[in-house]
């Protein structure tokens, strides 16, 4: 029988699942629930050292001499502190040692509760890695409990270099012992080759890139080779710098809501790159190939863990089987196509905005040019739409802040005067970063597009917390920052770019627009050029309410028309003209 605390249930579950036999325990209540239940386990080889220095010290005499990770765990107070010379000499002797100490929670600490003692910074010596971890309340603290103990797990032998680890245990002194299985957990492994690594025939795979730098020939090949060997489809937006031959600019899906598809939920994704704009869609499992080998749950569907460079896994893994081809690709492309196809031939009817603008040009960027992105809205639509294969795409997606953007274009085309820089910002973000371009270094083949909505439009999309909340156009003022940098002035960015030698020009709406983007898109390297665009702030929340509205499958447009016949046989052409008239007020 095990106790009720789940975070006890979970630790005691991922010690099986890591093959930790060996428990040396100290007396104390805070660990009761931990000891109790272990106690009740016939998997565990149980030992009792009442002298908690002691106790690390027996645990490095017996993982030396079983050649195995031993823990050790004790209750509050100061019984953790006994640990430490033990835990010092298994730090430098590189001894899988667990530690397992007992606490309350940690909102306790500094509130002279007795027992009660800060173990939230260790010496740098002591332990590879220490965790806490939470007392279990809902989903997202059993995540947390499950990536940190498979974390810390994962540290006692990485490769070779094993040491101890720390992890503290947040215990609410349940009493109930009465739980007689342990949970299904979720278990990472960390891999330093592809060896025994095995994807079933017939499962459905992908690769999803987040941020990338510039891929180099090998590795685009290989991972090309890797998509015709497992039928993959590469998931990538502007970022991800993948220009080989299966890739698919999932965020057009993503806001459309047809990402939700059978074909489309993966047995196992394949994630390489960092932080993204988009995500991927449903899999099962996920597979984290990064030479850091560090634990990024980004999606909490993470199984393992390759530490290695991303060529190596795609060559070593395509070479483990035979070319079945990519029909996967070919469905995801027809998806693909067939909603862009509808957003390109509606085109009309969406509104001047971001999203109007990126499906205008993003086929007209020049060849071999480089782009940078504002984080959020600007970033979001242009990932909807691949672009010329020569084109790389940037962001300041690290960090995900909206400073420093217009900073980062510069200094990428400081490097290279005879390549064309464009930067797509939001005004927040641009002016925020306006000073950057009075650099007096500041070079001529620079194309700056500011799409001015007067506020921070993120701030109005539909599907975030703000708007989903009611707030409406209350946000404006403090949320969204409204009225600030000229309140959408016409001159104000006009005479500040052409006073630092700019060439400066703006629309309004989709005529003068047209009028301008050739001369934005001019390859020409002569003069550094900003384009202003002033959209009303509604527009570019309609457009992306609009591009969530605009997958209808042939099933649900099929009963959508035969209604309609119906409506008109029963009604007629009056009635129902009468019916849609009272419908909008």
């Amino acid at each position: 029988m095990y106790s009720s605390e789940k975070n006890v249930q979970i630790l005691i579950a991922l010690m099986k699942k890591h093959n930790i036999k060996k428990i040396v325990i100290s007396p104390g209540s805070a660990n009761a629930s931990f000891v109790a239940s272990v106690q009740n386990d016939d998997y565990f080889e149980l030992y009792s050292c009442v002298d908690e220095r002691s106790a690390a010290y027996m645990a490095c005499g017996m993982a030396e001499e079983a050649e195995e990770p031993v823990a050790i765990c004790c209750t509050g107070a100061t019984a953790s502190r006994n640990y430490l010379p033990g835990l010092t000499e298994a730090f430098y002797r590189k001894l899988p040692v667990l530690a397992i100490t007992a606490t309350r929670r940690t909102s306790l600490i500094g509130h002279n509760v007795d027992q009660v003692i800060d173990r939230s910074n260790i010496q740098n010596d002591v332990a590879k890695i220490s965790v806490t971890l939470p007392i279990v309340n809902n989903d997202d603290d059993k995540w947390e409990c499950e990536v940190k103990t498979n974390q810390a797990l994962l540290e006692l032998d990485r490769n070779g270099d094993k040491g101890p680890v720390h992890i503290n245990l947040t215990t609410a002194y349940s009493i109930d012992f009465s739980v007689k299985s342990l949970p299904t957990v979720k278990t990472i492994h960390r891999y330093f080759s592809t060896y025994d690594v095995i994807i079933p025939t017939g499962a459905k795979v992908g690769v999803f890139v987040g941020s990338h730098s510039k891929w180099d020939i090998a590795l685009t090949e290989a991972v090309d080779l890797f998509c015709e060997k497992y039928n993959a489809v590469v998931l990538c937006d502007q970022t991800s710098n993948y220009n080989g031959k299966y890739g698919i600019y999932v965020g057009l899906l993503n806001l459309c809501g047809n990402d939700s598809q059978k074909f489309m939920n993966f047995d196992y994704l394949i994630h390489i790159g960092n932080i993204s704009a988009t995500w991927p869609t449903h899999a099962r499992e996920i597979w984290r190939v990064n030479p850091d080998g560090e634990i990024r749950d980004t999606y909490k569907k993470l199984t393992k863990i390759f530490e290695m460079s991303e060529k190596e896994f795609f060559k070593k893994l395509a070479s483990n089987n035979t070319e079945v081809g990519n029909t996967y690709y070919t469905t995801w492309k027809k998806e693909y196509e067939q909603v862009k196809s509808k957003l390109v031939l509606s085109s009309k009817d969406l509104p001047f905005s971001s999203m109007w603008i990126a499906l205008k040009i993003h086929s007209l960027i020049p060849r071999n040019s480089e782009m940078h992105y504002g984080i959020l809205n600007s970033l979001r639509c242009w990932s909807c739409f691949n672009l010329d294969d020569t084109i790389s795409g940037y962001s300041n997606v690290g960090g995900f802040g909206i400073d420093g953007g217009v900073s980062s274009l510069l200094g990428a085309a400081l490097v290279n005067p005879n390549k064309l820089y464009f930067g797509i910002f939001g005004d927040l973000a641009f002016f925020y970063d306006m000073n950057s371009i009075g650099n007096r270094q500041t070079p001529n083949n620079i194309r700056l597009m500011v799409v001015n909505n007067g506020l921070g439009g993120e701030f109005k999309t539909p599907f975030i917390n703000v708007q989903r909340a009611g707030l409406g156009n209350s946000a404006n003022k403090y949320i969204a920052a409204e009225g600030h940098y000229g309140h959408k002035s016409k001159e104000l960015l006009k005479h500040y770019a052409e006073d630092l030698g700019f060439d400066y020009i703006s629309a309004s709406n989709k005529n003068e627009f047209d009028l301008n983007y050739k001369r934005f898109l001019d390859e020409q390297i002569s003069q550094s050029m900003v384009f202003e665009i002033f959209v009303d702030e509604h527009h570019d929340s309609d457009a992306l309410r609009y591009i969530q509205n605009l997958y209808v499958s042939t099933k649900e447009q099929t009963v959508v028309d035969t209604t309609k016949k119906i409506a008109k046989n029963i009604l007629g052409e009056k009635g129902v003209s009468y019916i849609k008239k009272l419908i909008r007020g």
